[in-house]
């Protein structure tokens, strides 16, 4: 729901400033229509059913994976295409349902272009509104309660910081809790820099890829402006801040950043400078997704050998779980490939929100 356009429109309509909240609160419960707001005037209900869209956002599709995950295409007013993936978990000790983990998008397409991201190739078109990317959650909300968020859909959102941080804030309305909201960054530093200041104890994952920056940077173009050095460094200063250990994603790339020595030069780069010194990063090794790109995903082998020597050398480390592999919903697949023609792209230096 775009929500300056609600109070603007109760506004014009002469209602008192409290009538934005009481839509708001039943918006962020998930009902699906204004005819369930019961403590809403009726006549008001019907004029807003004319004049204001629940949502910003048009559904153009939606897929459901063999492990229930579910991903939906939206498209914005202005025909902006974007993905939002619903992952479905169940607890592994007793098998009832887990955690219901949404991945949202902060613009659609991504002006970064890392080469083995299916995001990279499309089009950057704009970044997204405060009520866009709560209209993602919102949209899965109204299927069933979800409790888990991360900024690891389309585009990078610490271009768009103001209305991700805008959206962070509503997101515990939703069920979300901050604790339980992460944003997921290439490593762009003035970013990082403002979210540790942020009084929400969001948490932050850094997409590093590489242990050294010639290979990086072959892989992140991004890296010749914020160096890896440097990227670990304010990982290390967030936590400093903030106390609250930072994610590390590491995709796993056949014959390109699998190798043992490569896992000794990552747990150089992350484990405690220090023997006393806390443990600032876990890493999340992510088995490759196929895309267009020329890449081919390492062996189970390679990932099993590679998490053994980070955790031998003092560095924590998880193989992240494939969800919605088969409806190219997984980490790094979304694309929008069944998008409609949408505007021409501004210029990624159009970006808000850099600093």
């Amino acid at each position: 729901m775009d929500l300056q356009l609600l109070e603007e429109t109760l506004a014009a309509n002469g209602e008192p400033p409290f009538r934005a909240r009481q839509v708001w609160e039943w918006v962020a419960k998930g009902v699906g229509g204004y005819a369930q707001m019961t403590n809403v005037p009726a006549g008001l209900r019907e004029r807003l059913e004319q004049e204001l869209p629940l949502s910003s956002l048009q559904v153009r599709g939606e897929a459901k994976a063999r492990d229930g995950t579910i991903k939906a295409l939206f498209e914005t007013g202005d025909g902006r295409p974007l993905e939002t993936v619903l992952m479905r978990y169940r607890d592994s000790s007793s098998g009832a349902t887990g955690r219901r983990s949404i991945c949202v998008s902060s613009q659609s397409g991504c002006p970064l272009t890392c080469s083995f991201c299916a995001t990279g190739s499309m089009k950057f078109g704009r970044n997204l509104t405060t009520s866009e990317i709560l209209d993602q959650a919102l949209h899965f909300r109204r299927m069933e309660p979800v409790d888990h968020c991360v900024f690891m859909g389309m585009g990078e959102p610490m271009l768009n910081l103001d209305n991700v941080l805008a959206a962070c804030e509503r997101l515990p309305d939703i069920g979300i809790s901050h604790r339980h909201t992460t944003i997921s960054t290439v490593g762009w530093i003035p970013g990082i820099e403002r979210l540790a200041e942020c009084p929400m104890p969001l948490r932050l994952a850094l997409s590093l890829h590489a242990p050294e920056d010639v290979l990086r940077s072959e892989l992140m173009p991004v890296n010749e402006r914020y160096p890896l050095a440097d990227v670990v460094k304010a990982g290390r200063e967030f936590y400093a801040r903030k106390r609250r250990r930072v994610f590390v994603e590491y995709v796993m790339l056949a014959g390109v950043n699998d190798r043992y020595e490569q896992a000794l030069a990552l747990a150089r780069l992350l484990a405690p400078v220090e023997r006393d010194d806390p443990k600032v990063f876990k890493v999340n090794l992510i088995p490759y997704n196929p895309t267009d790109s020329p890449f081919g995903g390492s062996s189970r082998e390679s990932i099993a050998a590679f998490r053994t020597a980070l955790e031998k050398h003092g560095v924590d480390a998880t193989v992240r779980l494939t969800r919605g592999r088969d409806i190219d919903a997984a980490c790094g697949q979304l694309a929008a490939r069944n998008e409609r023609s949408a505007p021409e792209s501004s210029a990624p230096g159009a970006a808000t929100g850099v600093s």
